[in-house]
């Protein structure tokens, strides 16, 4: 099975040129750009992500499919309102996915690598994780609410590809009523931001308004500071892909009781047993 996103990588990869032609004729001296190493990592990194991933969809559309076939109710996809309710339904699945990630340690291990870089671009969308496994659990209730599973699998392509667009600094801030509903370029800005505003703030995929009620929103003020509070400081995707999960595996091992390992399992990332 092939997502239906990658029939967009030639579009995103145009855009890429298309941005860094941008800072080479219109460069400003307050946005970062592109950096050779650090873009050839977000490829390396999105690349991996496919080959893993496109396999791992078989697995899920498995899933998704018995969960389709169990559900006594049966939504028809010739309903528009059926649409819309997915449409809804997977912002939502998104969010608190998205949170999660950032909330708990094992979870942030795989995400992390999607901060990992200090340059803001394009590219940056590109740079996904190589352990997409973990985000299985939050969209099996859609199947189980009678979404038919290739639904499910185009309206997470629409998710993505909107997102892609959403990592660049050439877009400053968009109409009001626009950055009031839905995810813009200067909110995704805050989200990857170090800057201690702004750090686990404005989780949504297509629309901001979960981060308003759910009290996660921060708008964008001081200027932003790209990457993690500690930044990792290497280009090798491996390492990009695997430092935060071996971070773990020595905190669990120097850990003297089973509580302080499910702490660092399981809680916050930067966790510490009480002193």
């Amino acid at each position: 099975m092939i997502p239906a996103v990658l029939f967009a990588v030639p579009a995103f990869l145009l855009l890429i040129v298309m941005e860094v032609l941008s800072f080479r004729f219109l460069p400003d001296d307050e946005e970062r750009g592109y950096e050779a190493r650090d873009t050839a990592t977000s490829l390396s990194m999105g690349v991996g992500s496919q080959i893993i991933g496109v396999p791992w969809k078989l697995v899920t559309a498995v899933l998704f499919a018995g969960l389709y076939v169990l559900s006594p109710i049966k939504l028809d996809p010739h309903d528009w309102w059926v649409w819309v309710l997915l449409f809804v339904a997977d912002d939502v699945a998104y969010y608190w996915f998205h949170r999660l990630h950032h909330e708990v340690r094992l979870l942030w291990a795989g995400h992390v690598v999607h901060h990992s870089s200090q340059y803001f671009n394009l590219s940056t969308a590109l740079r996904q994780s190589w352990t997409p496994m973990t985000a299985l659990p939050f969209w099996l209730g859609l199947a189980a609410l009678g979404f038919p599973p290739w639904m499910i699998f185009l309206q997470q392509s629409v998710s993505l590809a909107y997102q892609f667009f959403l990592h660049t600094e050439r877009i400053d801030r968009l109409p009001r009523p626009i950055e009031w509903f839905f995810n813009t370029p200067s909110h995704h800005r805050v989200h990857h931001g170090s800057n201690d505003p702004y750090l686990d703030r404005n989780y949504g995929g297509i629309l901001i308004v979960w981060d308003r009620l759910f009290g996660s929103f921060e708008p964008e003020g001081e200027r932003v500071s790209y990457g993690l509070t500690t930044n990792i400081q290497t280009f090798n995707p491996l390492k990009v892909a695997t430092h935060e999960y071996a971070a773990i595996w020595r905190d669990v091992r120097a850990a003297t009781s089973w509580r302080h390992r499910a702490g660092y399992l399981f809680g916050r990332p930067g966790w510490q047993p009480a002193a």
